[in-house]
């Protein structure tokens, strides 16, 4: 006999729920806690919390975008979260930092001024205790005139004095 997966009920017939975007089975005591999902005969446009698509996602559904992927136009695109705008920081943030400081000939406590943070801030991001906010990395940045985004010196493997004689396999980093 089927258990319920929110309480651990036995039942004869369990009801497929959304409850905080998961799609459970749960008894009638339980289906209170989200919202019923139901199957669409096969050939409708499905709803937003139809589980009759063939591959198992509802946005890969082969209706028309009208109802499948909650809002988002085209079926079959991947959603866009937060992830995709953001920049990955180097893994040589605390070193690159560093380096531009003293380049320029500033001491911590007198960048930490010039960025309006506190020099504790700088030091424990020159030693990569902590990662920099994005305010800060982009104040860094612009103090320093260095960048904190990972491969952005690749472009200086480009640079050659001789035209022509460098191909793609002088640049490219295999990970064998």
């Amino acid at each position: 006999m089927p258990q319920c997966e929110m309480c651990g009920a036995e039942q004869a017939s369990l009801t497929t729920t959304k409850v905080e975007g998961a799609e459970l089975e749960l008894c009638s005591s339980c289906t209170d806690f989200g919202t019923e999902v139901r199957e669409e005969p096969s050939g409708s446009s499905g709803s937003k919390y139809s589980t009759s698509s063939s591959s198992g996602t509802p946005s890969s559904s082969s209706s028309s975008g009208s109802g499948g992927s909650g809002g988002s136009s085209g079926g079959s695109r991947r959603r866009r979260d937060m992830f995709d705008d953001m920049e990955e920081i180097a893994t040589d943030y605390d070193d690159r930092i560093r380096n531009a400081r003293e380049s320029k000939g500033v001491s911590q406590e007198e960048l930490a001024d010039d960025l309006n943070e506190k020099a504790s801030l700088i030091r424990k991001l020159e030693r990569g205790d902590t990662l920099p906010t994005d305010e800060v990395q982009r104040k860094l940045e612009r103090a320093l005139d260095v960048s904190l985004v990972e491969g952005e010196d690749v472009d200086a493997d480009w640079e050659s004095n001789d035209a022509g004689t460098m191909t793609l396999g002088d640049v490219v980093k295999r990970k064998d």
